[in-house]
């Protein structure tokens, strides 16, 4: 009983995340379960109406087109890992506090340089992330070349 009571005594005493930071947590628990392979804590952080795109121009998968995707290379033990820096996230203006939008930078071993952008919202659940954006940031003077290269290649 005493046990008890020191527990929620300590509980109580412990201050509450604010909104960002319980959207951030969920964004690097997001990030740790693509690293470890581990599809059902992973896909236990997004609504059941996310979407997540790509960096190609035909990624944009609702989750259960993005599950049939990644489900396979996670039951290899294949994740991918990506390691976030420079994130910035922002508290919507508004009275519900319940949705989150953020950038951040990724260091990538295959990629190098990417970036993560998306929507989280607060569900009954806790912080969802409604959209995750990949994408390769593309330096001003290299994006003709790149532009080019996409180009030459023939339609889809």
């Amino acid at each position: 009983m005493i046990a008890a009571l020191l527990a929620l005594a300590l509980a109580s005493t412990q201050p509450a995340l604010d909104p960002v930071s319980e959207a951030e947590a969920v964004i690097d628990r997001m990030h740790a379960a693509a690293a470890r392979a581990d599809g059902p804590a992973y896909f236990a952080l997004f609504t059941p109406d996310a979407r997540f795109i790509g960096t190609d121009a035909t990624e944009r998968w609702t989750l259960d087109a993005f599950k049939a995707y990644a489900q396979p290379h996670f039951s290899r033990g294949q994740g991918w890992t990506y390691r976030p820096h420079d994130r910035v996230a922002t508290l919507a203006p508004g009275d519900c506090r319940c949705v989150v939008w953020f950038d951040e930078l990724l260091d990538n071993d295959a990629y190098g340089l990417t970036r993560g952008s998306g929507v989280l919202r607060l569900t009954a659940d806790g912080w969802k992330i409604e959209q995750y954006v990949l994408s390769m940031p593309i330096p001003n003077d290299k994006a003709r070349a790149v532009v080019d290269l996409i180009q030459a290649e023939p339609a889809r």
